[in-house]
């Protein structure tokens, strides 16, 4: 054991977090800081990007100034789709982060209609949906003026949160495939931007950063607040991130990511899947040059829908307390709720449907609409789930972030899925881009070995029998599809 650490920097929707990990993958010290969200306008999803850096330059200058042994590297991972525009010389943020969440950009994919929409979707893979960043940068380069300004003088950059940071901090303007894997911009197996996806959406290829690979020799970040430049040698999207630090490194177990939102991931193999069951076939990670590929599929609001059961409907103080609230109720009473604040993601791929909560009736108890509202999200996951294991065989589900700290969402996920949940850390995405980044700076030999480091607890089992389970399966899904005509 040398006593070398790695940092993870993992910036998310609503925060960042900063961790130092050692080589067994052990948290040694952590810190957080909150990035706020706003919705300026309906559909319209934003942060400061000014305020995303400053998090992220201060919880590295946090653990870097106090780290109780020599840091080796660094990994960066970021919250996949969201965009920002900034001034090429000296780094401006010329917009907010435009956060995956926003729905702004389907006015754009209505303007592509029908085959262009069915052009860009042969060529990516994916539906054409604003949760994609395509969308989102067509949207900044027609409507924002000081985007058009920029650009005209010949000093604009666009891209994913990563490619901002790693172009403010001295890594360079670049991004890693499994970022652009899931942009709309790139098609599955390709080194970088597809070119017929670029036309289509008018996005010139000089304004977006270069493709890598994930894990390697990757730069240099560096700020005037740290003691000093760490070597970059990981950079992916939070999921896949996650992904690693749940240990699902080959195919079989399947992980979830249970925080804003819920994204549920599993590695496929070598050859880009082509799952035709509303799943998006994304790069896991790339190293030398050589692709590993997963299946995707994202609950939109999760976490959100908590946090606004809470702050506009008053049922509890915090999303914590909703859980206390929910475990007093022995059922939902025939509550449902459908969590869709940010329309409906896989399999499903609704973005105009709205959250619901149905079943209402005089003796619906405030308890009751909270376990609700816990269901509807194990349920939701549940229908990703179903969609993955039409593809490839699914094992046990590794569940992590934090909303699994809730024991009853653990409950309510076993029996939606009829197998066995397996809680990880909670806060495996920084555990997992630490892991990546141990592997590009050859702390560890090759993504395999995580898989031996990652400490799984004691699995949930179902305790709902096959027939109920598929009664409430079918209840649910004419639920989702009643529930999701009320936004046409």
């Amino acid at each position: 054991m040398s006593g070398q650490l790695t940092l993870a920097i993992d910036q998310g929707t609503t925060q960042v977090k900063a961790m130092l990990v050692d080589e067994q993958l052990k948290p040694v010290a952590e810190t957080r800081r909150e990035t706020k969200v706003s919705h300026p306008q309906p559909g319209w999803v934003e942060k400061d990007a000014a305020e995303v850096l400053e998090a992220v330059t201060g919880a590295a200058a946090e653990l870097l100034t106090g780290a109780p042994g020599p840091v080796r590297s660094c990994g960066l991972d970021h919250e996949g789709e969201s965009i920002v525009a900034w001034r090429a010389s000296t780094g401006e943020p010329l917009t907010p982060v435009v956060v995956w969440q926003d729905k702004r950009a389907g006015e754009i994919l209505d303007e592509l209609g029908e085959e262009g929409r069915a052009r860009a979707t042969a060529a990516s893979g994916l539906p054409c949906d604003p949760y994609f960043s395509a969308g989102k940068v067509a949207w900044l380069l027609a409507h924002d003026a000081s985007v058009a300004a920029a650009r005209e003088e010949g000093d604009l950059r666009v891209g994913t949160v990563d490619s901002f940071l790693c172009d403010r901090l001295g890594a360079g303007f670049a991004t890693d495939a499994s970022t652009a894997s899931r942009t709309l911009l790139a098609a599955p197996g390709d080194a970088g931007w597809n070119g017929e996806l670029l036309e289509l959406f008018g996005v010139p290829a000089e304004l977006l950063p270069a493709v890598g690979d994930t894990v390697g020799e990757l730069g240099k970040l560096s700020h005037p607040s740290w003691p000093g430049p760490v070597a970059l040698t990981a950079r992916c999207v939070d999921q896949q991130a996650a992904l690693a630090g749940s240990g699902c490194v080959a195919p079989g177990p399947v992980k979830a990511t249970y925080g804003t939102g819920v994204f549920v991931l599993a590695v496929t193999g070598p050859e880009p899947p082509d799952p035709g069951s509303g799943l998006l076939p994304t790069v896991a990670w790339r190293i030398d040059g050589r692709d590993t590929f997963a299946l995707d599929g994202g609950v939109f609001s999760a976490g959100a829908m908590l946090e606004w059961l809470c702050s506009e409907l008053g049922l509890a103080a915090d999303p914590e307390q909703l859980g206390a609230l929910a475990r007093e109720a022995p059922d939902s009473g025939e509550v449902m709720v459908l969590p869709a604040l940010a329309g409906l993601g896989a399999p499903w791929w609704r973005p105009e449907a709205r959250a619901v909560i149905a079943g209402l009736s005089g003796q619906s108890s405030r308890s009751q609409i909270a376990r609700a509202a816990f269901e509807g999200i194990a349920w939701r996951v549940a229908d990703i789930v179903e969609a993955i294991e039409a593809f490839q065989p699914v094992g046990a589900l590794r569940v992590d972030g934090g909303l699994t700290r809730e024991p009853l969402l653990a409950r309510l996920q076993a029996d939606a899925i009829g197998r066995p949940v397996e809680p990880v850390q909670a806060d495996s995405t920084a555990i997992g881009v630490a892991a990546l980044a141990a592997v590009g700076s050859g702390l560890l030999g090759s993504v395999e070995e995580i898989g031996a480091l990652v400490r799984v607890d004691e699995p949930v089992q179902p305790a709902l029998d096959a027939a109920a389970r598929e009664a409430e399966r079918e209840r649910r899904r004419a639920f989702t599809e009643a529930a999701a005509e009320l936004g046409r």
